[in-house]
């Protein structure tokens, strides 16, 4: 599949082919122009420089977001930093060397090492190990709440008690109350491991509930407010989850997460996870036209969550989600659509607080 679409798309780039009038009628860029994981203003240039061997880009940036406490800037950036760390590593190397206690880069080596552990099948015994460099990055920035979301995510890997997570989501929400990123990172602790239910399904509920509550003390505009869609995917994507929790819940997790989307950037990559979310789950619950609505505000941008939980080929995963909303939406009602007044296709972009 990922082979065919790579032609398919080299090919039409090859012939000058012009975009599907199909697509252009619904109000979508053509496949050639979909982009995965695209970076932002902000971390485009560090990874650049990255590329190049270079860490004062990505010293600066991370630097930055710590002074100015943009948390959920920082956490994104780590993970996409430490993502390209992976495969280009020599870049954080010479930085740990230069600056050894430098707290940014004690992040970007304590996410690095635990993502990496995740994906051995000795992931229990390699995530104790990565023990210390985690305990590193806690004690960089008293105010951070980032290393506090890696060590959530290490607990649910290894397998932690429910006291150690207790204590290490106390840790986080002192230090961020509203911070997205350990809020996902405690539902997803919640929905698995040694705090499933006996039975197995009414996890589905307390992690519904946990998401619930957190959205409606969160912020406004705060990513917060789509933890409900965290949990309505996580249910959606188990077997059991379907049959335990309400559709009016999935629903009303849907609905919330969309209120959000339209108050962020249309066509901007930060937003982009979220809408992808969103489309998914729109899907499966069979809701097409307000899947087509998110495919618009997403733009020419994907993200490889939550696409690469069901594929190899994440672009590829969401090329086919667009047609199969095509092919479930009416061509007229596209068009229609495409050209309502207040759209962001009539130029206008929403805007959003965070």
């Amino acid at each position: 599949m990922a082979s065919l679409r790579a032609f398919l798309r080299a090919t039409r780039a090859e012939r000058n082919t012009p975009p599907s009038p199909r697509l252009a009628a619904a109000g979508l860029p053509p496949d050639d122009e979909v982009l995965l994981d695209a970076p932002d203003a902000r971390l485009g240039p560090a990874l650049v420089a990255a590329g190049r061997g270079e860490y004062g880009a990505a010293a600066e940036l991370l630097a930055g977001t710590r002074a100015t406490g943009e948390w959920e800037h920082r956490d994104r950036y780590v993970v996409r930093l430490a993502a390209f760390a992976h495969s280009r590593a020599e870049w954080l190397t010479s930085w740990r060397a230069a600056a050894p206690d430098d707290p940014d880069a004690l992040l970007v080596a304590a996410e690095l090492a635990v993502a990496n552990a995740w994906e051995s099948p000795a992931r229990a015994e390699l995530l104790l190990q990565t023990g210390p460099l985690v305990e590193a990055a806690e004690a960089g920035d008293p105010r951070d709440p980032v290393p506090w979301r890696i060590a959530l995510d290490r607990a649910r890997g290894s397998d932690a008690d429910h006291g150690e997570f207790e204590r290490l989501w106390g840790e986080a929400v002192r230090r961020s109350p509203h911070h997205y990123g350990c809020h996902v990172a405690a539902l997803q602790y919640l929905s698995t491991g040694p705090f499933r239910s006996p039975g197995g399904n009414g996890s589905y509920r307390e992690c519904f509930d946990f998401a619930e509550r957190a959205a409606q003390d969160a912020l406004p505009g705060s990513l917060v407010q789509a933890l409900p869609l965290h949990a309505a995917f996580i249910c959606l994507t188990r077997g059991d989850g379907r049959t335990v929790v309400d559709r009016y819940r999935l629903d009303a997790a849907a609905d919330t997460a969309a209120a959000l989307s339209a108050t962020y950037p249309a066509a901007a990559p930060w937003p982009a996870e979220l809408r992808n979310l969103l489309t998914y789950v729109l899907i499966a619950l069979d809701r097409w036209e307000d899947a087509l609505l998110q495919v618009r505000l997403t733009g020419p941008y994907t993200t490889s969550f939550p696409w690469d939980r069901f594929s190899d080929d994440p672009l590829g995963g969401f090329l086919e989600a667009r047609e199969e909303i095509h092919r479930n939406v009416p061509a007229a009602r596209c068009a229609s659509r495409a050209a309502e007044p207040g759209s962001e296709h009539d130029g206008r972009a929403h805007s959003g607080d965070h």
